[in-house]
């Protein structure tokens, strides 16, 4: 693969995500997309160094970025913005962001994917009860969408990102369009969040953190300025 060490900053993956991704886009939708970049190697061996955090722009589209070394640190945690990332429509892609999307099976673990996506999905349960910004559908579809997905990963190792091509892809629209009533939406997590404790005792896939050191010691050793 091509090293791109003279770069300030170097794109290797972008994905569209949202609810256009989700297939559950209405004509006010915005584009939402996330992007991973990597940074120079050399420059962390400087003094003052200091971990990039995660960026937040808005443009034709709201788009959040990371920097490599902290997408991977945020993904061994199951975290699912995240691994969303690595199924999302891609955008653009160089030959590391395809090597990053291949990393989903080895990032994620049951335990702390489980405790990610469910602390996730109820920040969106007490959005939706406190009616936050106005759009209660929103996050009650977001709350039943990443618990949904928590199942799916728990039982075949990934998730689809277009929920509306699933079986509950039709109720989910309803929800999102507002058709729905309170006590439907938390019966219903409260089921997916039974389910996923259900698949949690027997699932038994585990993370590979060695494979995940090996990917970012070869892209680190490619971005480093000669």
């Amino acid at each position: 693969m091509p090293s791109h060490s003279n770069d300030r900053t170097h794109t290797i993956l972008k994905v569209l995500v949202g609810s256009h991704a989700h297939g559950l886009a209405s004509h006010e939708s915005d584009r939402d997309y996330r992007r991973v970049y990597v940074i120079p190697t050399e420059e962390m061996f400087q003094l003052g160094f200091k971990y990039p955090a995660s960026q937040w722009t808005k443009g034709d589209g709201d788009e959040t970025a990371w920097e490599v070394g902290q997408f991977l640190l945020l993904g061994i945690q199951g975290h699912p913005l995240i691994l969303e990332t690595l199924v999302a429509p891609v955008i653009t892609a160089d030959a590391w962001g395809e090597q990053l999307r291949l990393l989903l099976p080895a990032l994620w673990s049951p335990h702390k994917a489980f405790e990610a996506f469910t602390n996730y999905a109820n920040n969106q349960r007490t959005k939706l009860l406190d009616k936050k910004d106005g759009r209660p559908a929103k996050y009650a579809a977001t709350y039943i969408r990443v618990l949904y997905n928590l199942c799916e990963l728990l039982e075949s190792g990934s998730f689809h990102i277009r929920i509306a091509d699933t079986p509950v892809g039709e109720r989910l629209s309803r929800i999102k369009n507002g058709q729905y009533r309170l006590g439907e939406v938390m019966d219903w997590g409260e089921e997916l969040t039974a389910q996923a404790r259900r698949l949690i005792a027997v699932c038994r896939h585990e993370s590979n953190l060695p494979r995940i050191n090996h990917i970012l010691a070869t892209i680190r050793r490619a971005f480093l300025a000669p």
